[in-house]
């Protein structure tokens, strides 16, 4: 079947994800214990674990300080360490594995960030939510889009929901 460029481009996305970036999914979906031991171990290891995720999965170009303050990072990585939750949010991969999508019918927004790690093509969306109610390509933003764009991720809840009111 023919795809649209937005397809496309979805595709080959997806592609470069999986060769590229798709290690830690892979496994923290098959041995989340073995790195929630690790991160557990090494506040140092934590660190570097979650901050190679904001500079690869927030929008910035290579420097994570552009979408996050050393501090909000810091604060992040903190909170994961004092309550030592490194392998229980490891564990949400396996415990909830990969499966395909299936239709959603409930009323559904879709907010897409151009920093996020895959962005689905609208037309994919419809297919699952056939009760698609907000669809938005915002200019910034990225996988962390409450965090990095507080406001932006707001706006976009209040626009999503306002007519369900």
């Amino acid at each position: 079947m023919p795809q649209s460029p937005d397809e496309q481009r979805a595709v080959d996305a997806l592609a470069r994800f999986q060769t590229e970036d798709f290690g830690y999914y892979q496994l923290q979906m098959t041995r989340p214990q073995t790195v929630g031991y690790a991160l557990a171990d090494s506040p140092v290891g934590l660190a570097a674990w979650i901050y190679e995720k904001f500079r690869f999965w927030s929008d910035n170009d290579g420097d994570p300080e552009q979408a996050l303050t050393r501090d909000e990072m810091l604060d992040d990585i903190t909170l994961y360490w004092l309550t030592n939750t490194a392998a229980s949010s490891a564990r949400m991969y396996f415990e909830n594995g990969f499966t395909p999508a299936s239709r959603v019918e409930l009323p559904v927004g879709c907010s897409i960030f151009p920093g996020e790690i895959f962005r689905a093509p609208r037309s994919w969306a419809a297919r699952v939510y056939p009760n698609l109610i907000h669809w938005n390509e915002l200019d910034r933003g990225g996988h962390f889009a409450a965090f990095e764009e507080p406001d932006l991720f707001t706006k976009e809840l209040r626009d999503c929901f306002r007519h369900l009111r």
